[in-house]
């Protein structure tokens, strides 16, 4: 098994929307590519998908120990909807049942909001990472609100720099290039199906974006790959010299959903190594050996 899987969702059954994966099903679609295991991150925010129990993941958990790790996720308006709810008393409970991290945070409001925050301070002070989702629009989407050039993330880097923030999505990953135009950053979300055409950039990679400025600038900001195929592969040069620059911190993950859903990432890496533009030392680490330390496993 070369990988290990740093973002994937389950329902203990099948919700009626979107055709979640089973544990069955996530364990098969691993089988087949050769995954040893992955971080089960519980959907919580009504914004998306329909929410789930940490006490669910933590149960599947219990029944493929080899093959799953649990997160635990919390909404920030959860207990007391303000800004200084003990979000502590949640996430420091979920940490003693075994979660290693806290995510996918994804409710569809700023960054820097203060009950988000909160959720950042308290998730710093139990010692636990974080995987958030990021949108470019407030209503009618998920995922946490931030400006061109990502300001709100930096901010919250500098505010918190004892917790690791692992960034995930198109919003952080179509930034690793200066930005066309704002609306590339994400496609539109439909939920009640189509959608138009995602105006992305293509081809060479000629200044860089805000995306590596961060990572050389915060040694808290991880960054899990499951969405940065395509941004990565518009320069595959420039994207191998990414991934070896910041080998250290980046993650691999499925982001699995769906039981057909393509693990682009996953192949990208293993064309790259086969061409040599990744290193067997790079391909490890970014494939398992980063998930190991961080989470500990």
């Amino acid at each position: 098994m070369q990988f290990i899987d740093s973002h994937a969702h389950a329902y203990r059954k099948p919700p009626p929307i979107y055709g979640m994966c089973t544990p069955a099903q996530v364990i098969a679609r691993y089988d087949e590519a050769g995954i040893e295991k992955g971080a089960l991150l519980p959907v919580v925010n009504p914004e998306i998908y329909l929410p789930q129990a940490n006490e669910d993941i933590l149960e599947m958990v219990e029944q493929h120990p080899g093959r799953f790790f649990a997160f635990c996720n919390v909404d920030p308006r959860a207990v007391t909807n303000s800004a200084d709810a003990p979000l502590w008393q949640v996430l420091g409970h979920y940490r003693d049942q075994g979660c290693r991290g806290v995510g996918e945070i994804m409710p569809n409001v700023p960054m820097r909001d203060p009950l988000v925050q909160n959720l950042f301070k308290h998730a710093q002070d139990v010692g636990l990472p974080v995987t958030f989702d990021g949108s470019d629009q407030v209503g009618g989407d998920f995922g946490l609100y931030d400006d061109p050039g990502l300001p709100q993330l930096e901010h919250s880097l500098q505010r918190f720099p004892k917790l690791i923030m692992i960034a995930h999505g198109p919003v952080f990953w179509t930034e690793i290039a200066p930005l066309t135009t704002p609306a590339e950053r994400k496609p539109p979300f439909f939920p009640t199906g189509g959608q138009t055409p995602w105006p992305r950039s293509n081809g060479p990679i000629d200044r860089e974006g805000v995306v590596p400025t961060l990572f050389r600038r915060y040694g808290n900001l991880y960054g899990e790959l499951s969405d940065a195929a395509q941004p990565l592969a518009r320069d595959p040069e420039y994207g191998a010299r990414l991934l070896t620059e910041f080998q250290d911190r980046l993650l691999f993950g499925t982001d699995l959903c769906a039981v057909g859903q393509p693990f682009t990432t996953r192949q990208l890496l293993l064309d790259w190594r086969a061409a040599g533009r990744l290193s067997d030392d790079v391909f490890r680490k970014i494939a398992r050996d980063n998930a190991v330390r961080l989470f500990g496993l």
